[in-house]
């Protein structure tokens, strides 16, 4: 059952077929399944929504999306299936098609497929977070930042200066202990939610009020590149049950 039973929510899972570092990166097989049979696994074994769909430009892989349980109403437009097309494109596109088959949904959660850890108490957690908080537009899983951009600096010429130039008078964050900086967080891709009203009244998927999601362990892993690829192997050929089980 999902946590609110008077809330529609859907889950949208974006498997471009495009990608160029990681050549099929979206169904790359993990462990015997394609890596976004994961996803769906966790967005169907969640409870948390009405409908599963996911958005593709590639019949392949809308094949492959079925097979596993997921929606493909329709495939994406080729004008927003680009390297450099942002998401307020397909998740508009996604939610008015569906609203014009009379398919309307109050949240919607977008789950990459190069998530493959998160599983569905991920996704359930995360949603008790954003039900606690209705007044919010929107919700971002974060991990804290492995490299602090307080030590971070931007190159012009030949010299250089930090990057984050609000920093206390007399110990720059760069010449100070990491122990001594402030928190910093970087969002990861394990999952968004947002409500829907979002998407019209701001042109965004995330809105203004955005609360955190803490992701813990490998709830936050991306795989997105070669090396992330081998570490990810190798995760699961320890322990294969910290992936989802596809149906």
């Amino acid at each position: 059952m999902r946590h609110n039973p008077a809330v529609a929510n859907i889950a949208l899972i974006p498997a471009r077929s495009g990608s160029k570092r990681v050549p099929g990166k979206n169904i790359r097989p993990l462990a015997g399944h394609p890596v976004i049979a994961y996803s769906i696994a966790a967005a169907l074994g969640s409870g948390c929504f009405e409908s599963v769909v996911v958005s593709t430009d590639s019949e392949e892989y809308a094949d492959i999306a079925r097979r596993y349980g997921a929606e493909v109403p329709f495939l994406r437009s080729e004008a927003i299936a680009g390297d450099l097309s942002p998401d307020i494109e397909w998740v508009a596109e996604t939610l008015r098609l569906l609203a014009e088959k009379g398919r309307r949904y109050e949240t919607f959660s977008i789950l990459r497929p190069t998530s493959p850890f998160r599983r569905p108490e991920t996704i359930r957690r995360a949603y008790s977070v954003f039900e606690r908080h209705p007044e919010a537009d929107s919700l971002r899983a974060v991990e804290l930042c492995k490299q602090h951009p307080g030590k971070m600096w931007v190159v012009r010429g030949d010299r250089m200066t930090p990057l984050l130039p609000l920093q206390p008078e007399g110990q720059p964050w760069h010449s100070s202990q990491y122990q001594a900086l402030p928190k910093v967080y970087v969002q990861n891709a394990s999952l968004e939610i947002a409500w829907t009203r979002v998407v019209e009244e701001t042109g965004t998927i995330a809105g203004h009020d955005v609360l955190p999601f803490f992701t813990e362990g490998l709830e936050g892993f991306d795989v997105n590149r070669e090396e992330d690829w081998r570490e990810a192997e190798a995760i699961v050929s320890r322990d294969p049950s910290l992936l989802p089980s596809p149906g």
